[in-house]
């Protein structure tokens, strides 16, 4: 047996023997590390005459090759080990009683919304949604808001690279039900909307709430009593103060934004603006293939994280989503 020989089964015996990742790494050490036994011996081949050094040097590299294969392998092996004694050591026992368990609650948003569902819902409108991405037809163009409108400057649009669009609004939705159906309509439109807008009171991603109302006796009086039994359920105020001011939206004409003053510790707020509504744009309706003549209606559209500020008392949106637990617990 050559000394060469002798080295390979000394170091294949530690490798075989080493029970942890440090032992092991030792080992490669003591053989193969820069002043490792089969690295000195591969330094004196250059003593040799060539004819013993060729044969002396294949079998070096041998021995070399060998011992690396071998820690490789142990280290998975140990590897293994080391990860299912730590799994062990770290299980959980499932039979022992849970601790901290506290009753779930939903978001304060989530309960804003359902809300106003429920009272919409109460009042004969249907629940209508519609894709989150769009194009430009159904989000602009179909809402009487061409490419040169100066409205279009009021939304702050995400793009995406073939023309599609996140939705500004979930009016969108409206227009997909005025093409698929035939007229009247009572619908409402919740869901998720994104502009490019992010601070105390904004948000580039929030919920809306935009309804619809279709027939052909649909008059602003309507739109205005139901709205104000809207407002004053949703806040539970029989004395809510409300006002309509003259405003304007491409979809609707005339057009109307809605205040409220809400009671407070000194009496009543200041007028805060809540949301917008108007009698559907003639124009929409000729969009979508309705005939102004015979058919009006009114739509409106409103926050619902701007409704839950209102009436839960918070004065910052981000709040909402910064998954506060504190902030979250006074709500369930």
């Amino acid at each position: 047996m050559t000394a060469a020989q002798a080295l390979q089964e000394i170091g294949l015996a530690e490798i075989e023997a080493a029970a942890e990742l440090s032992a092991l790494d030792a080992v490669r050490v003591k053989f193969l590390g820069k002043k490792g036994l089969v690295t000195d011996a591969l330094k004196t081949l250059g003593t040799l005459s060539e004819s013993l050094r060729r044969e002396a040097g294949a079998t070096l590299n041998a021995t070399r090759d060998a011992l690396n294969t071998a820690i490789a392998l142990r280290r998975e092996v140990l590897t293994e080990q080391a990860m299912h004694e730590a799994l062990n050591s770290s299980a959980v026992d499932i039979t022992l009683p849970g601790r901290g368990q506290r009753a779930g609650g939903l978001h304060p948003v989530t309960l804003a919304l359902e809300r106003m569902v429920g009272i919409f819902r109460r009042a004969g409108f249907e629940v209508a949604t519609g894709p989150e991405i769009e194009n430009d037809f159904y989000n602009f163009e179909a809402l009487n808001i061409p490419r040169h409108h100066p409205a279009r400057a009021m939304h702050d649009t995400f793009y995406f690279p073939d023309g599609l669009l996140l939705r500004t609004h979930t009016s969108p939705v409206q227009i997909r039900t005025m093409l698929d159906r035939a007229p009247p309509f009572r619908i409402i439109a919740p869901g998720r909307v994104y502009r490019c807008d992010y601070d105390q009171t904004h948000s580039p991603m929030f919920h809306q709430i935009e309804g619809l109302f279709i027939d052909e006796h649909a008059t602003m009086s309507d739109l205005k009593g139901l709205l104000h039994e809207f407002l004053r359920l949703f806040f539970e105020q029989d004395d809510l103060q409300i006002r309509f001011r003259p405003s304007y939206f491409p979809f609707t004409e005339p057009s109307a934004e809605v205040d409220i003053k809400l009671p407070s510790a000194h009496g009543f707020s200041d007028w805060l603006e809540v949301l917008g509504c108007g009698m559907v744009h003639p124009n929409v309706l000729t969009n979508v293939g309705i005939d102004p003549n015979r058919f009006q209606g009114f739509a409106f559209g409103l926050g619902v994280e701007r409704m839950a500020m209102l009436r839960f008392g918070v004065n910052d949106l981000r709040l909402f989503y910064e998954n506060d637990l504190k902030f979250l617990r006074q709500f369930a």
